[in-house]
């Protein structure tokens, strides 16, 4: 398969499609064919690791490059997570019947090795980190092997993804500055705004299999007011980023990079579309640079602090 399969972001194309054939599935089942999920898991964690003060710019620059890597891992295992959980689902929608699990490319138990291998990878970069950051990460691991189970009990599984992917936030922030400061909470709460916010959007692809099959989402359950919605929890996230900016004390190239972010947020709540299934995926995408003009604004407070 060169070319995406319709309505779905699954590919076989680019560096994928070059790799051995037994390594494809496993690529999938990580979504190392999607970086995008690897990007906005990873962008609360740079943002927490620069808003601190007293940290040495080495130390930011080594936790970032680590944070990369472990973004890479993190995500790619709780991807496999999601998958065991939503198998059969996934057979019945037609964004996810391609996927490894579901289309039967893998196996449960190939699956459950490679998970075992990529939290290996996950807990060796875990203890290069301070204790208090380890005691942190390794809770939130109960986070990933719940979020699966949020559909099936509640309309909210996007605000459950928010906590779960949003948690490179508090993360970053203890592994640099070694310690938990209001500013800390500010930021979490914006990231899982944020997270709410995108993720609603990304599900707007699904709602008439979801509807179909009896998935709970926040989507399906706010269909008909998208806009308004989606405007509220990204309001809310760049007030979250303001409260965290001023608690944090950073600096005033913050505060003049931050209406960029806020900006770029508007003009998604202005395209958004809920019947568009691939424009919601193009601004469910565009996270990625929004994501990036954020952390700009933390680098400029800091660099002025």
């Amino acid at each position: 398969m060169d070319q995406p399969v319709p309505h779905t972001d699954i590919r076989m194309d680019g560096w994928i499609g070059r790799l051995p054939v037994r390594l494809r599935p496993y690529a999938l089942l990580a979504r190392l064919d999607r970086p995008i999920g690897t990007w906005l898991l990873f962008l609360p964690g740079v943002w927490g690791i620069l808003l601190p003060a007293g940290v040495p710019v080495a130390h930011r620059i080594f936790l970032i490059v680590l944070f990369g890597i472990g973004s890479v891992v993190m995500r790619g295992a709780g991807c496999v997570v999601n998958d065991m959980w939503d198998r059969d689902i996934d057979r019945q929608v037609a964004r996810t019947a391609g996927r490894p699990l579901a289309s039967g490319a893998l196996s449960m138990r190939e699956a459950a090795l490679f998970l075992a291998a990529l939290l290996l990878i996950g807990f060796n970069i875990l203890m290069s980190l301070n204790t208090l950051s380890q005691v942190l990460g390794a809770s939130s691991l109960i986070l990933v092997g719940l979020y699966p189970l949020a559909k099936r009990v509640t309309w909210w599984p996007q605000l459950v993804m928010g906590f779960t992917f949003g948690f490179g936030a508090p993360l970053g922030y203890t592994a640099a500055a070694d310690r938990i400061e209001p500013a800390l909470f500010a930021l979490y709460a914006a990231t899982i705004v944020w997270q709410l916010g995108f993720d609603t959007i990304y599900g707007f692809q699904d709602m008439e299999d979801d509807a179909r099959i009896g998935v709970r989402s926040t989507s399906r359950l706010m269909a008909g007011h998208a806009r308004l919605f989606v405007g509220i929890c990204y309001a809310l996230t760049v007030a979250g980023l303001a409260a965290a900016g001023w608690l944090a004390h950073t600096g005033y190239g913050f505060w003049l990079t931050l209406p960029l972010p806020a900006m770029l947020l508007a003009w998604q709540v202005s395209r958004l579309d809920a019947r568009d299934p691939a424009g919601c995926l193009r601004l469910f995408r565009f996270n990625r640079e929004t994501g990036l003009v954020i952390a700009l604004a933390m680098l400029t407070g800091m660099l002025t602090r």
